[in-house]
C-alpha cells in the first residue's frame, strides 16, 4: 500500500491545525507510548492521573488499558472525523483541566493553586475549541 503526498495533504486539510495536533498526539499515545507503558514499563514506575489523583503501581497498571482505549478511540475518531467523538473528546479534555488544577493542589510535587490555575487555563483552550467544533464531526 502506497500513500501519496497528495493523500496526506488532503487528510491534513480535513481538520484545523490544532485538531491535527490532537489527532497525531492520540496516534502517538495509541501506537507508541501506551504499548510501552502497559507492556514494558515496570509496575513500580507506573503512574496514572485521573481527575488530579495519582495512581501508582498496580492501581496505575490496572487503569492503563482505559487510557489506551481512550487514545485509540480518539485517534480513530479524529482520523475519520466521527460524529460520536463530539462531545467525548471535549469531556475527556475537561477531565484533564480538572486534573491539572487538582493535581497541583493535592500532590506533594504540585506547585499550588496558581500553577494549577495556569495549567488548567492552558488546557481550557483545546477544551473550548473541541466543544465548539461539533459541525466538524460529521462522520
Amino acid at each position: 500500500m502506497q500513500i501519496s503526498l497528495a493523500a496526506i495533504k488532503a487528510d491534513w486539510r480535513r481538520r484545523p491545525w490544532w485538531m491535527n495536533l490532537l489527532f497525531y498526539f492520540c496516534v502517538y499515545m495509541t501506537f507508541l507510548y501506551m504499548p510501552f507503558d502497559l507492556l514494558l514499563k515496570p509496575v513500580a514506575q507506573d503512574h496514572e492521573i485521573w481527575f488530579g489523583f495519582a495512581l501508582t503501581g498496580w492501581s496505575a497498571k490496572a487503569t492503563e488499558p482505559l487510557h489506551w482505549l481512550i487514545y485509540g478511540c480518539g485517534a480513530y475518531g479524529f482520523w475519520k472525523m466521527k460524529a460520536w467523538l463530539w462531545p467525548w473528546a471535549a469531556i475527556y479534555v475537561g477531565q484533564v483541566v480538572i486534573a491539572m488544577f487538582v493535581w497541583n493542589l493535592i500532590n506533594p510535587n504540585g506547585r499550588g493553586w496558581l500553577a494549577g490555575g495556569v495549567a488548567a487555563a492552558i488546557f481550557m483552550v483545546p477544551l473550548i475549541a473541541l466543544w465548539r467544533a461539533k459541525p466538524r464531526f460529521n462522520g
